[in-house]
Order: C-alpha cells, then sequence, then structure tokens
C-alpha cells in the first residue's frame, strides 16, 4: 500500500542541470522540457534505477502525462516514452499519439517470441497548441484514458497487460523510441508512473485539470530554485530564445527551434522545421463586418468556390447561370478578385476543386443541356504550362447541382448530385472512383436520391459518412434526407432525417463536438393544405450523440428559403451563416451570421442585406477574413471583411 509515484521525467534531469537535447520553455504560464531529435540516446536511463528492489513492472498502474503537443502539420506518430531492452528494436512499454489517437503499446512474454499489443484510443485531440493532462490506468484487460479530468475513454482488449513482464537490462527513453524518427516535438512537463492505483482521483482534485500534478522535475516547477549564491540561474528560459523580427522568414530545417515575432499580428511562432507554429498570439473577435468588394458577374451566380493553388495563388470560380459566356474564375490580385479565366458553363450550379497527387482539377456541376442537346458535366485539370484551366474529361449527368471530392483509405472519389431527368425527381446520383491506371473517374455505385441538391463528406475517427440532401420527390419536400456511412468498400445507409426541401448540409465540430446543419429550402405538399409561408421555415443543428450512434436535434434557427450554411472561426469563436433567399415576397432577405454560445447554442450576431443569396464562402489572406457571397437574383456578388478586434 505504500507504493510511491515514480517520476521518469525526474530521472532523466541530472541535479543542478539540464540533460543533453532537453531546453526548458514556458508557454501559457507553465514550462515544459522540449527535446533534442538529434540524441534520443541521451535522453534514457537504465530501468533498473526505478525498480530497485524488483525487475519486474507492476501489473496494475497509472502513467500520468501532462503535455503540449504543437498544432503544426504533425508527423504520423511521436512517442512520449518507450521503455526497451538493450539491443532489441521492440518496444516493452510504450505511449505514442498520432492525431487524433492515442495509442498504448506493450510486449507479451507469454508465448514464444512474443508479441505487441497495441491498444488504442480514438478521438483524442491533443495537436492543439494547450497544456493537456493524460492518466492512463491499466488493469488486466482493462485500460481506461482520462484527458483532463474529463469522461474517462475505457477500452477491453482480448490480451491483458503481461502480469509478470521483466525490465531487466530495459532502458527509459524519454519522447523516443531510441531513434531520430518519431521523437516528440511539443512539450513535456510531467511523465509520473503510478503503480498499483487509479490516479485519477489523486489527480483530479485541482481546478486547473489540464496541468494538474502529481510530481515535475524541480526545474519546471511554479517557483524556481534561488542560485545559492549571485551567481545567474542555471536554467536560462526565454534567455535562451532566438527572435527573428520583420516580415515572415524561413522556416527549415536550419532554423528548427527558432522564433519569429510577428508584429502585425502581435504573434510569437516556432519553426518546427517545416512551418512557423503559433506560441503566443493575440486572440481575435469578430467586432463588425464591412463591404469589402462589388463583384460584377457573368450573371447570376448559384455558387462560388474558393481554392489556393500552391505557388499560383487564391482563386474564385463563379457559378453562372447564363451561357455565351459562361462561368468565370478570379484571381486575388493586389487585395481583389481579378477576373482570369472564363469557361463555357451550361446554367452552372457549383464548382468543386480538388488535388490528386500533384494534379489538381476543377468540376463543375451543369444542369442544363449544351447546344448540340448533350448534357454533361465537366471536370477540368489545372495546366501548369499555359496557367489555366483545360478540359479533362466528361461524364453524363442529369441536371446536376454538386459535386464532392473525398479519399477513403488512399482512394480518391467524386460524387456527383443529379437533380431530376425530365420530370422525375426519382433518379440516381452517382459516385466515381479515380483509377489510377487510366487516370479517369469510373462508375463506383448509384445511390437513390429525390431531387438532390447537395453531398456533404465528413469523417469520424477512422469511420467515413456522406449526407445528401433531397429536396423534392415529385409531390412534396417533406422527405427524409439521409446519411451513409462507408463500410466493406461501399456506402450504406446509417441514418434517415426528416428535411424540408434540404438544400445543403454543413458538418463542423467544435472542441470534441460534431455538428451537422441542415439549410431547410421551403415547406410545399401538394396532399396538404398550403401554410401560410412556404418559405419562413426551421433550419436544423443536429449533434452526434456517440452513445446513441446517431445524430440528434441541437436547435433549431428560422431561416427564409436557405440554401447555404457556412461555419467559420475568428480567433476562439465559432460561427455559422445562413443563406436566406427568400421570403415569400423579396429576395431582399437579411442572411444571419449566428455566433457560438456554448449551453445556448447559436444565437444571431450579425444581419447582412444581401438579394437571392446562395452560397457562402469563408476564406483568409495575410490581409484577413473574409466572406465571399453568390447572389442568384442579379449579376453581383460580394466580398465582405471581417473587422476584428
Amino acid at each position: 500500500t505504500d507504493l510511491r509515484p515514480l517520476d521518469i521525467l525526474s530521472e532523466v534531469v541530472p541535479a543542478g542541470g539540464l540533460a543533453r537535447g532537453m531546453r526548458v520553455f514556458q508557454v501559457q504560464g507553465v514550462r515544459g522540457f522540449q527535446l533534442s531529435a538529434s540524441r534520443p540516446r541521451a535522453l534514457g536511463f537504465p530501468a533498473s534505477r526505478l525498480f530497485i528492489h524488483c525487475d519486474r513492472f507492476p501489473e496494475e498502474f497509472s502513467i500520468i502525462v501532462t503535455l503540449r503537443a504543437l498544432s503544426g502539420p504533425a508527423k504520423r506518430n511521436e512517442y512520449i516514452f518507450t521503455l526497451m531492452v538493450e539491443e532489441s528494436p521492440s518496444v516493452l512499454v510504450g505511449l505514442r499519439y498520432a492525431p487524433d489517437k492515442l495509442h498504448f503499446l506493450f510486449w507479451s512474454q507469454e508465448r514464444a517470441g512474443g508479441w505487441q499489443t497495441r491498444v488504442t484510443f480514438p478521438n483524442v485531440s491533443l495537436s492543439d497548441n494547450q497544456w493537456h493532462t493524460l492518466i492512463l490506468a491499466v488493469s488486466g484487460q482493462s485500460f481506461s484514458l482520462t484527458v483532463d479530468c474529463s469522461v474517462p475513454k475505457d477500452v477491453v482488449v482480448e490480451t491483458p497487460f503481461p502480469a509478470s513482464l521483466s525490465v531487466r537490462r530495459a532502458n527509459f527513453y524519454l519522447g523516443s523510441r531510441r531513434r531520430r524518427k518519431g521523437v516528440f516535438t511539443g512539450l513535456l512537463r510531467q511523465l509520473v508512473l503510478l503503480p498499483g492505483a487509479d490516479a485519477t482521483p489523486r489527480i483530479c482534485r485541482t481546478m486547473n485539470f489540464k496541468v494538474a500534478t502529481l510530481s515535475v522535475p524541480a526545474v519546471l516547477q511554479d517557483v524556481p530554485a534561488k542560485p545559492v549564491s549571485n551567481e545567474v540561474l542555471k536554467y536560462p528560459y526565454e534567455t535562451d530564445m532566438k527572435v527573428t523580427l520583420g516580415s515572415r522568414p524561413r522556416c527549415t530545417k536550419q532554423q528548427k527551434a527558432q522564433f519569429w515575432f510577428n508584429a502585425s499580428r502581435r504573434g510569437l511562432y516556432l519553426c518546427n522545421g517545416s512551418a512557423w507554429v503559433s506560441m503566443l498570439e493575440v486572440k481575435h473577435r469578430l467586432d463588425y463586418v464591412e463591404e469589402y468588394q462589388n463583384l460584377v458577374t457573368n450573371s447570376e451566380t448559384m455558387g462560388v468556390e474558393v481554392f489556393t493553388i500552391p505557388k499560383v495563388g487564391l482563386f474564385a470560380a463563379m457559378a453562372n447561370r447564363i451561357t455565351p459566356p459562361g462561368s468565370a474564375i478570379y484571381r486575388w490580385t493586389d487585395g481583389k478578385f481579378v477576373h482570369y479565366q472564363n469557361i463555357p458553363t451550361y446554367q452552372a450550379q457549383s464548382w468543386k476543386y480538388f488535388t490528386i497527387g500533384k494534379k489538381i482539377f476543377l468540376a463543375v456541376a451543369n444542369f442544363e443541356q449544351n447546344e448540340r442537346g448533350q448534357e454533361f458535366s465537366v471536370i477540368y485539370k489545372w495546366s501548369r504550362r499555359k496557367a489555366k484551366f483545360i478540359t479533362y474529361q466528361r461524364i453524363t449527368t442529369h441536371s446536376a447541382r454538386d459535386w464532392e471530392a473525398f479519399v477513403i483509405e488512399g482512394e480518391a472519389f467524386l460524387a456527383v448530385v443529379n437533380h431530376r431527368e425530365g420530370n422525375n425527381h426519382n433518379i440516381d446520383s452517382v459516385i466515381y472512383r479515380w483509377n489510377p491506371r487510366t487516370g479517369l473517374f469510373e462508375t463506383n455505385q448509384t445511390i437513390p436520391t429525390s431531387g438532390a441538391y447537395d453531398w456533404e463528406f465528413f469523417t469520424i475517427g477512422p469511420y467515413s459518412f456522406l449526407a445528401v440532401a433531397n429536396t423534392f420527390n415529385g409531390t412534396s419536400t417533406k422527405i427524409y434526407s439521409h446519411i451513409y456511412i462507408w463500410l466493406s468498400g461501399s456506402f450504406q445507409l446509417f441514418q434517415s432525417i426528416l428535411t424540408f426541401g434540404a438544400a445543403d448540409w454543413e458538418v463542423f465540430h467544435i472542441g470534441d463536438r460534431v455538428f451537422l446543419a441542415v439549410a431547410n429550402s421551403h415547406s410545399y405538399d401538394s396532399g396538404m393544405p398550403a401554410p401560410s409561408n412556404f418559405y419562413a421555415i426551421n433550419s436544423s443543428i443536429y449533434e452526434l450523440n456517440i452513445t446513441a450512434q446517431m445524430f440528434v436535434k441541437f436547435q433549431d434557427l428560422l431561416t427564409y428559403s436557405a440554401l447555404d450554411w457556412e461555419f467559420f472561426s475568428v480567433g476562439d469563436d465559432s460561427f455559422l451563416v445562413v443563406a436566406n433567399s427568400f421570403d415569400g415576397f423579396t429576395f431582399s432577405v437579411n442572411s444571419i451570421i449566428y455566433r457560438w454560445q456554448g449551453y445556448e447554442g447559436f444565437v444571431a450576431a450579425h444581419h447582412l442585406p444581401t438579394v437571392g443569396c446562395r452560397d457562402w464562402e469563408a476564406f483568409h489572406t495575410a490581409e484577413g477574413s473574409y466572406l465571399f457571397y453568390s447572389s442568384a437574383k442579379e449579376p453581383l456578388s460580394k466580398v465582405l471583411k471581417l473587422k476584428t478586434t
């Protein structure tokens, strides 16, 4: 019963100094170690220093970790610690994380040769530049992970943790598996092994759960030790930083661990070897919205797609109604969108930008036939030589409304929404799979839809979903829209939700919560009495209920023939903007920005005058953040700038 915490982190820190390959940084008022990838073996020590009286790893235990993972481009796996036998590549015990996952590894020696077991905790988001405290409790076949003293995630596996795991001739390695690949790139404050107990009750007693401590090295404690004499402190925290001022400098391996202060944004950034990662910056808040650019378009615009071509620039593709002249692509030049290219389209409804490897594509959904009576939508490919989009593949469609591009298990897909064929709205929409051998999209699956308007692809953990917005079945707009899940090589029905002329789905995340918003456009049923207003109707926000494994209604918002939702963030605040298009009397209707207010849900914050608003796009440049809206009733779209404080 007298089992004490074993402070793994303190064992690496020599008395009166720091180990080679360790630096101390203070972020958000909390200190932690940054580890060097160049000397992973230097950050190790024999397990016998912890297990003095017994060379067996405890059968039941907790591991407590306090860390701050960077939010930049994460490696596939980064190790927090490992326990490895000398001259063996196998990990006896280890903890590593990948994007949105945490893996606990252990070696079972009950069979000849042994084998490694991996216990995975999905949906663990650590790479957000915030401090987090993890408590992993292990007992037999049961593994429990508590993050920041929230609800524990429990996993039961077939292989129990071994009752007698020998640590003879084994070493602990901090932040690595004894090699440079997979070294932990964030900050580490606490790493403690507590034998024989679940540490959660001991940790989760403080108000600041994210930095709750059981044991941390003296150099990281809140009050640094006073120097023995008048000598300077031995731990040079901020004094060891190299800070560059001015415009954005290069960030390569040569600049790794250097800092850059951006005076205009009042932000401090750290180079992780490939990108500047925000360490400290003023959080902006949305104050008001101002008109920034009036963009005269070829004709009414049914949709807009904003995208960036690497090393070329920012573009906006407008889906214009009238042919000729077709649809136009604009390029962001000197802080404005300037006409760049015209493409022949036939009552275009939307564009979709996507990439496959180094290839860059732009697909248009055509609603009408061309001059020859042919009806197809077109995929265009970016020509680096011509610096233009050129025709790549034509695909037969039926009053196409939308394209959605996505990748599942390394394979590229493209889904088209077919709205109707003649007067028949109950037809198949099609999912195409990219064939790398032929370099073309080929039919992979058809899904029955009813006057469909929109596809929305999203992932939750390892699962892939595709939601369709069904609008009209020929007699009613009060019909079910469907969410499909990818299982065994195809999409299968997951959930059906009653909608009213659904025109758009928008998926978004706030923290660990997953939401799905539907834009309901109008309520009509040929067999029912006409309502007082077809177009003043609730649009709904649904939230994923993990326990029930389904989306449940979270909030209703009154909208006016809503055609689109767009989610965006400013600083720490989250917003939804709706495209209200018609209130039953006029197309001059306010579209509304809703602010996330936690327990209150989304609350109206800004009312934006729009005319026949069809689509919203949020985008960012070095100069700031913007909203772009397209009008389906006049040849004028607008760029609005978000003014922040």
